[in-house]
């Protein structure tokens, strides 16, 4: 009875690995009979194309805080001086102010009948510097460090990398998607015993621009921003008459 067990085992893995081939040998004759007896054939093709941003925006916020509101803009604007100071002489002269923001510190305090009621204590000013650039590393590499150390509560937004002839980079990547679709077509309709006559229809679906090695997608496309060095992805689905 032991001597035999062993045997069965090897009979029913044999039966398991025909039966595996015979089920492949059909999904196989299958998908060669519908491209045999289809008219079109329909693919997806892809490209990708690495890019160096062009253009970079980089942000900074300041402001200036008195109990009196002409005290509280004449630092805003000592602060302001400060700031341009310290981008000319780190070599960027491409820079803009935004509009002052005007807030009022409030403080609860009571009266002397004990009521608490709020009461203007202060004023705070605040503005924001902008600058666009295409020098990616010396904006990247602009340490603020020296504007602290004057005293300044100076903070800067992540700075935004953009590559500019993205929309020209599309329009020739639509075309190498579409050229790699036809090529899939190609090779599946040849196992059909068929060649391919003409593209019948196209679908561009979305790009996706994401920083350069990253894997994530959405459906409704990246734009990354964050990256100075990034990928570009374009995808076609392309329905091919068969002949």
């Amino acid at each position: 009875m032991n001597h035999s067990r062993p045997q069965l085992f090897g009979m029913l893995a044999g039966l398991f690995l025909a039966a595996g081939l015979i089920f492949s040998s059909m999904l196989g004759t299958t998908a060669w009979v519908k491209i045999k007896n289809s008219q079109f054939v329909t693919v997806k093709g892809s490209t990708h194309k690495n890019i160096e941003s062009d253009l970079v925006v980089w942000r900074g916020n300041f402001s200036g805080e008195a109990a009196e509101l002409l005290e509280a803009q004449r630092a805003l604007k000592a602060n302001r001086v400060k700031v341009e100071q310290f981008l000319t002489g780190s070599g960027i002269t491409n820079f803009v102010f935004t509009p002052i923001n005007i807030e009022e510190i409030k403080a609860s305090l009571k009266d002397a009948s004990g009521w608490v009621q709020q009461r203007t204590t202060g004023y705070r000013l605040s503005q924001s510097v902008r600058v666009e650039s295409g020098e990616i590393d010396r904006i990247d590499r602009l340490d603020t460090a020296p504007l602290v150390e004057q005293g300044m509560i100076f903070t800067t937004d992540l700075p935004q990398f953009i590559y500019t002839k993205a929309g020209e980079a599309k329009v020739e990547m639509l075309a190498d998607a579409t050229k790699d679709a036809r090529a899939r077509a190609e090779q599946i309709a040849t196992q059909g015993g068929r060649t391919i006559a003409s593209l019948h229809d196209a679908d561009m679906g979305v790009f996706q621009i994401t920083p350069r090695h990253a894997t994530r997608t959405s459906w409704e496309g990246e734009s990354d921003t964050s990256s100075s060095q990034k990928t570009i992805t374009a995808v076609v689905t392309a329905t091919f008459l068969l002949k």
